[in-house]
């Protein structure tokens, strides 16, 4: 795939496709395709809406798709597969987790005001995925993507603040997912970002409630009262001492 071809064409402008191969005219019109979502939604997603953002005659969709559908699948598979990150996890010194979980809710919210588009389209394609029994599955692999990516962000933010959690990470990895969607939805809505931070502070609370400092775990609060080894017993009672 050459970096021609990831380059957005100017609307309206149709460019020369007789060079290009098949890859090519899929990533364009995939990526037009995911434009056009964002701003009209699926209806408004045509395989002439779709050409026109990709600067494209629209008899050369199907030397690419072999109808709008293909496409819609493909889009999904790659929007999913293009997620890297749950929660950005940077730390400075003497950060809480609760700290860490703030900062890092705060970076997901940061990126939602910088481009809402995206996240418009990626509601639109998981809606338009669950009613398909084709492509259910798809949405079903999103959210498990989903999921993963916030357990790798929890876990690394355990780490980070020596903390450790008191309930099973891919529970709270569910329950983090279960957060952002209604964040995402919440600003889409109203744009309100003082309602945003009071959430994103109530998210990263309730979190970090359910984990304890490093420090507080009892084998390290009191070291000296550490429980003995078998080995350690047995030699004193083998001295005919008592322990």
């Amino acid at each position: 795939m050459t970096q021609s071809a990831l380059e957005a064409p100017l609307r309206g402008e149709v460019i020369v496709v007789a060079h290009m191969n098949v890859q090519e005219r899929r990533a364009r019109l995939v990526r037009a395709a995911f434009t056009v979502i964002a701003e009209r939604g699926i209806a408004g997603a045509t395989t002439r809406a779709i050409t026109a953002e990709a600067g494209m005659a629209l008899a050369s969709f199907h030397y690419a798709f072999a109808s709008r559908d293909e496409l819609l699948t493909t889009l999904i598979a790659d929007a999913v597969e293009s997620e890297t990150s749950a929660l950005e996890v940077t730390t400075r010194d003497h950060a809480s987790l609760e700290d860490v979980l703030v900062a890092g809710l705060s970076a997901y919210l940061d990126g939602l005001k910088a481009d809402p588009h995206r996240e418009r389209a990626m509601l639109e394609l998981t809606q338009h995925a669950v009613r398909d029994p084709d492509t259910r599955a798809l949405a079903v692999r999103q959210y498990e993507r989903y999921r993963m990516l916030a357990r790798r962000s929890l876990e690394a933010a355990a780490h980070r603040t020596g903390s450790e959690w008191l309930d099973p990470v891919d529970e709270l990895a569910a329950q983090l997912v279960a957060l952002t969607d209604g964040l995402t939805l919440a600003w889409l809505v109203d744009e309100d970002e003082v309602r945003a931070e009071a959430t994103i502070r109530f998210a990263a609370r309730s979190l970090a409630s359910r984990a304890r400092p490093d420090g507080a775990r009892p084998d390290r609060a009191h070291p000296h009262r550490a429980r003995p080894s078998r080995e350690t017993v047995t030699d004193r009672e083998g001295r005919g001492e008592r322990g």
